[in-house]
């Protein structure tokens, strides 16, 4: 069922009267119109693409409260201070609000809109208990940044892998004719793994799968060789200097890369900051603002930063470090030129033999070596928990939730609600590194690196479109 040149046109009109645009995009409305109507929805959209707007109408114009789960603190809060200049009535719940803030936003859910949340408060038991309130009537879970459950939710946010259940545990406690809760995945980078991979997780039923290709044609893409450590400073340098007055990004692959990049450029008279997601909220937003509003041209930053910051003149995207899978690259990247102007991304990598500079293979080795690692310490506690259990009890050994998750990605463990599953065959360590996509996607960065041909050719067969 569509919806009538009448009904749309209300649709629209309370889109400009908010946004104050004169029209959604034609993915926008295609979105916006399956959540009107109920439907689950898997929306693939490129980075600036307005996610955010595609759940956020539909929660202003449908009665009841609508979730949003989210990765990061920083993303939640820079969505709810934009809802509420706009007058639209949002609200956000983490680990950062004082008690009485908490209980404040609690107390206010049935007069809230959207809610935002990670996935860890969510499935928190005093949260859990306001949202099954019989009363409260929810008609709208969204998962943004959905590529955070394929890329992290095992190993990093393994509270992702128990998502799927939330919606049939909620709709358990809600009378028969409360609505049905539509669920959506937003992201702007899926490859067709991936996709099939977020449907099962998440229990989409039958979703309106929406697809937005990243190409941008004024987004000129670049890999260098730099041939040793000084060299790759050197370059960094000279690509700054030839831009100066230009926003952009340099991208590095961890908090302390970003300190000590950010202090030597400081020593070299530039004005700028490092920024990841170990820094207190305050700081954070101060490093943020003062780029928006050209303070500082350029900051260095971990992937912790430009989730839902839209700076459209950001001319250009520098990789200090290569990143380690081709999703992170188009995200990151995704933030230069906006607004449709000619912008640059420039990938620096160390030169193929390693033997002069051997840090990008070193840093790819501890990532496999981390993950391998979680993977024995997860084969390690999976005979001392119970075949069938209840989250909150097992939770108490060390590495528990983990263990789940992977086991939960391997299709041996359910969840029948998100806080009790059933384990139905233990894997071996061989099964377990056979499944894990890690070197699958770090092989994808190592060939787009090495590709002598089109690059952005080579993205859009990976994600699966057509340039």
């Amino acid at each position: 069922m569509s919806k009538t040149c009448k009904e749309w046109s209300a649709v629209q009109q309370t889109f400009q009267k908010i946004w104050g645009y004169k029209d959604l995009r034609p993915s926008q409305r295609e979105v916006v119109t399956s959540l009107l109507q109920g439907q689950d929805s898997l929306a693939i959209m490129a980075t600036g693409g307005g996610k955010s707007i595609c759940f956020q109408l539909p929660a202003i114009l449908n009665e009841g409260l609508t979730l949003v789960v989210s990765p990061l603190l920083a993303l939640m809060e820079d969505q709810v201070r934009d809802c509420k200049s706009r007058n639209l009535p949002a609200a956000c719940l983490h680990s950062n609000l004082s008690q009485i803030e908490r209980r404040e936003v609690l107390r206010n859910l049935p007069n809230t809109r959207l809610l935002y949340v990670s996935p860890e408060t969510l499935l928190s038991q005093p949260v859990w208990e306001k949202l099954s309130d019989r009363n409260l009537k929810i008609t709208g879970l969204m998962l943004d940044e959905a590529h955070c459950l394929v890329q992290w939710g095992d190993s990093f946010r393994p509270s992702y892998r128990r998502l799927g259940a939330v919606r049939s545990a909620l709709m358990a406690q809600k009378p028969d004719h409360h609505p049905r809760i539509a669920l959506a995945a937003f992201t702007a980078t899926a490859d067709r793994d991936t996709t099939a991979e977020l449907q099962a997780c998440l229990q989409l039923e039958n979703p309106q799968v929406v697809r937005t290709s990243p190409y941008r044609p004024h987004l000129s893409l670049k890999v260098a060789i730099a041939w040793t450590p000084a060299g790759r400073k050197s370059r960094t340098l000279k690509f700054i200097r030839d831009r100066k007055g230009q926003s952009g990004l340099i991208y590095v692959r961890s908090r302390n890369d970003a300190e000590v990049l950010a202090t030597w450029l400081q020593e070299n008279s530039f004005k700028t900051a490092a920024y990841h997601a170990g820094l207190p909220p305050q700081e954070r937003r101060h490093i943020e603002q003062q780029w928006l509003t050209n303070q500082y041209p350029f900051v260095i930053c971990t992937s912790a930063f430009g989730l839902g910051i839209n700076k459209p003149d950001t001319r250009w995207v520098l990789h200090f470090h290569p990143p380690l899978t081709l999703s992170e690259y188009i995200q990151e990247i995704g933030r230069a030129g906006r607004d449709d102007k000619p912008a640059e991304a420039l990938m620096l990598v160390s030169e193929p033999t390693g033997l002069l500079d051997d840090s990008d293979r070193q840093r790819v080795d501890f990532f496999l070596q981390q993950q391998q690692k979680l993977q024995q310490q997860s084969l390690a506690i999976l005979p001392k928990l119970p075949r069938q259990g209840n989250f909150a009890e097992v939770a108490r050994h060390p590495d528990a939730a983990l263990a789940l998750g992977l086991l939960h990605r391997l299709g041996d463990l359910t969840w029948h609600t998100p806080f009790t599953y059933e384990i139905h065959r233990l894997p071996t360590e061989q099964q377990l590194k056979q499944q894990s996509g890690d070197q699958r996607a770090i092989a994808q960065m190592q060939a787009f690196i090495n590709t002598r041909g089109d690059r952005w050719k080579f993205l859009l067969n990976t994600f699966g479109f057509e340039e």
